[in-house]
């Protein structure tokens, strides 16, 4: 059985701007190095349902405030324009956010039906989104989507979410933290943007556990913290699902923050995830350094491969 990465060429065309982080750019530098990889006769790429043939919107307004999804929708179709400073709406971002969504459920769907591992490979990011507003580069909540959408599939109770993004997901946290049957687990660089995410945030049902990494940090921080307190946090829920929000901007090479992991780091941190469940689903997040964020990638998917095509 193939490794799954749903993704879409579709996903280039939100368009941010010369010199933007968040750029199209980043899922070509990943998809040149995973078809060129030693492992590419492995991966089985699929199409995200299309929009036309899902009530994405149903999904959408479950988290979403409807004002936020018409002003989106307005800002889109009106030629493009800004949520805030550094959140760009071009023509065509609102319906490949919609696009994006139904990635995420379709990874739902996918790793629920084989108990296997996938890898949703989609723009743009979504941690940063509350549900009034994007923010952040991020337009919609895609994790806290995905999770409220498997918590509606038979024997589905328990979803944990786990965001090693270098920056914390203000947005899943708001969302979920008020839902008994999801926990969120973030390791983050702090301080750092968006000035979220303190140890004391636990969440309305002790559901949430941040664990705010030091500048200048490597990979023994995060190692000591995966098995101290990321790997029980999630083993002692015992969840149906485990939803990864894979932003890969933790690394020495990227320069929106300052932690100091290798790409290589993050099979470790696979490794971590698989001892836990093989129902995963890996979405991507951030990373803006082009050959660390796909090497990064690589070291995720490669560390599945054993438990996805075994």
């Amino acid at each position: 059985m193939p490794f799954p990465i749903i993704y879409s060429d579709e996903f280039l065309d939100h368009l941010t701007g010369v010199g933007h982080p968040e750029k199209p750019q980043r899922l070509r530098a990943i998809t040149d190095y995973l078809h060129t990889s030693k492992f590419s006769s492995q991966l089985e790429w699929k199409l995200p349902t299309p929009v036309s043939e899902r009530d994405t919107m149903s999904l959408i307004s479950q988290i979403h405030q409807p004002e936020y999804i018409q002003k989106l929708a307005q800002i889109s179709s009106s030629g493009g324009g800004y949520l805030d400073y550094e959140t760009i709406v071009s023509p065509r971002s609102y319906e490949v956010a919609l696009l994006a969504v139904n990635a995420w459920v379709d990874g739902v769907d996918i790793v629920l039906e084989t108990g296997k591992p996938s890898f949703v490979l989609a723009r743009p990011p979504g941690h940063h989104a509350e549900r009034e507003t994007g923010m952040g580069f991020c337009l919609f909540s895609n994790a806290a989507i995905a999770s409220v959408y498997a918590l509606s599939k038979p024997d589905i109770n328990r979803v944990a979410i786990l965001d090693w993004d270098v920056h914390h997901g203000n947005g899943t946290q708001a969302i979920v933290e008020t839902n008994p049957q999801i926990i969120y687990c973030s390791l983050h660089q702090y301080p750092c943007y968006p000035g979220t995410g303190k140890y004391t945030e636990r969440g309305f049902h002790q559901n949430v556990l941040n664990l705010p990494i030091p500048p200048g940090s490597n990979i023994t921080t995060y190692k000591s913290a995966f098995e101290k307190s990321v790997v029980p946090f999630i083993q002692d829920f015992n969840p149906d699902l485990l939803i990864i929000s894979a932003g890969y901007d933790a690394n020495a090479a990227d320069e929106l923050a300052q932690i100091n992991l290798q790409p290589q780091d993050y099979g470790l941190f696979t490794e971590y995830c698989l001892g836990i469940t093989s129902k995963i689903l890996f979405g991507l997040e951030g990373g803006y350094d082009l050959d660390a964020l796909a090497q990064s990638v690589i070291a995720t998917i490669e560390k599945c491969l054993p438990v996805a095509c075994g």
